[in-house]
C-alpha cells in the first residue's frame, strides 16, 4: 500500500492500493489510444478545454489547496496561491499555443519548405511533492495543448493530488484517458518507461532520481528533460538597496518551507554591507511564524516528511562540525510534526554539506567576501546551475552579472528566482538540462518536423 502521511499530525491521510503492471500498462495504451485522437484536434477545441480545467482549478481552489497543506504541509496561503498558479498557466497555453506552434517558413530552393510541429505521444512525468500541483501543471498545460498524452508518477506521499489533477483535467472535458495517474512506486519507472507506448520522459526531482531516469530513457532511446536540485547563490554587492535585498532573501530562502529546488540557498555578501545584511536577515527571519499550515498567520509549516526534516538537520550538524557558525535556530523543536526553524549559519566554506549540497529547508548559509569577482567565483563554485541573483543599485552592473557571470539557467536581479509560464525555466549542470513553460518548453516534445515541397 502506498500511504500519504499528514507531516503536522503524523497521521495516515489515505492508503492507495498500488497498481499492478496489467493495470499501468492497459492505462497508458489508453492514453496513446486518446492522444491518436487528440492529436487531430484543432487549437480552438483544446484552448476551450484547457480554459475549463483553469475554471475548475479557481472553483476548486479551497479544496485543492486544503488536500496540498493535508499531504505535504504548504502554509495554506501558499496552496491557494498555487493553485492560482496553476491556472495561470492553463490559460496563458490555452491563449499563446497555436502562436507558438506555427509553421516557421524557411526559404529554400524548393517551391516551399517549412518546420512543422507535430506531437510525439504519451509523455510520463516523474513528479516531485514540493509543488505538488505547479510541478504537473507546467508540464500538462503545453504538453495538452500541443496534442500530446501525459501520465503522472507523483510522489508516493502526495497521492490526493495526483488523483485530483486527474479529476480535473477529466471535468474540464478532456478524453478520459489522455491525462492518467499511475499510482505506482518509484521501482517501476524503469519498466514504464520501456513501454512502446511511452515516447518521451520529463522528471523534477534529485540528481540520483534524473540520473536513473536519464538512463533508463537513454537505453531505450527516448527524449527527457530534468529538472534537477540547486544550491541557487545570490550575490549582494556594495550598492544594494540592504534592506528590501535582506527581506527578499528571506523570502526566497523561507517559502515553501525552504523546500524548492530555486529557493536562495546561499547568500554571498560584500564586506562592506555584510554585518549590515546580517543583522536585517537575522531580524527578519526571527519575524516569520512557524506552525500549524492550516492557520493563515503562519508564515512556515512542517517540512514534507519527518526523514527529510531528519536529513536537513544532519547536514546542518555536519556543517557546525566542520567550523560553520550557528546564528539563528538549528534545533529539532519540542512539538509533534515535522517541523525546522527558520536556521541561519554563517562561516560557511567549501568542504560543508551548507555549501556543497542542496539543503532542502529553511536553512540560510552566509558566505562573506571581498568584492564583486570573489563574489561571482564562489557563486559559480557548485555543481548546480539551476537559480542565481544578484542585488545592486546598479541596472546594468547587475544585467551584466546575470547574464555574463553567473553560470545557471536562471539569473534574476533584485529580486528572487521564479519560474513564471512566459519565460523558459531549467538548470545546467547537476541541475538538468532540456526547458520547461514558455515557446521553449512547449516544443521540448515536439517532432520538429522538415516539410521540403520541390
Amino acid at each position: 500500500m502506498i500511504k500519504s502521511i499528514n507531516p503536522t499530525t503524523g497521521e495516515v491521510v489515505n492508503s492507495y492500493r498500488e497498481f499492478t503492471t496489467e493495470e499501468t500498462e492497459n492505462i497508458i495504451t489508453s492514453s496513446h489510444n486518446d492522444f491518436l485522437l487528440w492529436q487531430k484536434t484543432d487549437f480552438g477545441l483544446r484552448a476551450e478545454k484547457m480554459k475549463n480545467a483553469s475554471n475548475v482549478l479557481r472553483s476548486k481552489k479551497d479544496k485543492l489547496a486544503e488536500i496540498m497543506t493535508l499531504e505535504m504541509g504548504k502554509p495554506i496561503n501558499q496552496s491557494k496561491s498555487e493553485v492560482e498558479k496553476c491556472a495561470w498557466v492553463c490559460d496563458y497555453f490555452a491563449d499563446n499555443s497555436e502562436k507558438f506552434l506555427a509553421d516557421e517558413i524557411i526559404k529554400t530552393d524548393a517551391s516551399k519548405s517549412f518546420a512543422a510541429y507535430m506531437p510525439l505521444g504519451v509523455v510520463l512525468a516523474v513528479m516531485p511533492w514540493n509543488f505538488p500541483f505547479w510541478q504537473v501543471f507546467r508540464f500538462a498545460a503545453p504538453n495538452l495543448m500541443a496534442g500530446n498524452a501525459g501520465v503522472l508518477k507523483h510522489s508516493s506521499n502526495v497521492t490526493g493530488c495526483a488523483l485530483a489533477i486527474e479529476e480535473i483535467f477529466r471535468e474540464a472535458g478532456f478524453l478520459e484517458n489522455l491525462f492518467r495517474t499511475l499510482i505506482v512506486s518509484s521501482k517501476n519507472v524503469k519498466h514504464i518507461i520501456g513501454n512502446k507506448n511511452i515516447s518521451a520522459v520529463t522528471l523534477t526531482g534529485s540528481v540520483p532520481a534524473g540520473r536513473s531516469v536519464a538512463s533508463a530513457a537513454g537505453a531505450v532511446l527516448k527524449k527527457t528533460v530534468l529538472e534537477l536540485g540547486g544550491s541557487d547563490p545570490y550575490l549582494i554587492l556594495e550598492d544594494a538597496d540592504i534592506e528590501t535585498s535582506a527581506g527578499i532573501c528571506v523570502n526566497s530562502r523561507l517559502i515553501n518551507g525552504g523546500q524548492s529546488c530555486i529557493a536562495a540557498k546561499r547568500f554571498i555578501v560584500v564586506e562592506k554591507v555584510y554585518d549590515k545584511f546580517v543583522g536585517l536577515f537575522i531580524e527578519k527571519m526571527k519575524a516569520k511564524k512557524m506552525g500549524d499550515p492550516f492557520d493563515s498567520a503562519n508564515d512556515l509549516g512542517p517540512q514534507a516528511k519527518n526523514d527529510l526534516r531528519d536529513e536537513l538537520h544532519q547536514q546542518v550538524l555536519s556543517s557546525l562540525m566542520r567550523g560553520a557558525e550557528l546564528l539563528l535556530g538549528g534545533k529539532i523543536p519540542e512539538m509533534k510534526g515535522a517541523y525546522y526553524p527558520p536556521t541561519v549559519l554563517a562561516n560557511v566554506k567549501s568542504g560543508m554539506p551548507a555549501y556543497d549540497e542542496e539543503l532542502f529547508g529553511p536553512v540560510a548559509s552566509i558566505i562573506k567576501v571581498k568584492d564583486e569577482i570573489e563574489g561571482i567565483k564562489i557563486a559559480n563554485d557548485t555543481s548546480f546551475g539551476l537559480g542565481a541573483g544578484v542585488f545592486t543599485a546598479d541596472l546594468e552592473r547587475g544585467e551584466r552579472i546575470a547574464k555574463k557571470e553567473l553560470n545557471a539557467g536562471c539569473c534574476f536581479v533584485n529580486d528572487f528566482v521564479k519560474s513564471d509560464p512566459r519565460l523558459p525555466f531549467g538548470g545546467i549542470k547537476e541541475s538538468g538540462y532540456g526547458r520547461e513553460l514558455s515557446l521553449f518548453g512547449i516544443k521540448e516534445f515536439m517532432n520538429i518536423k522538415t516539410v521540403y515541397v520541390k
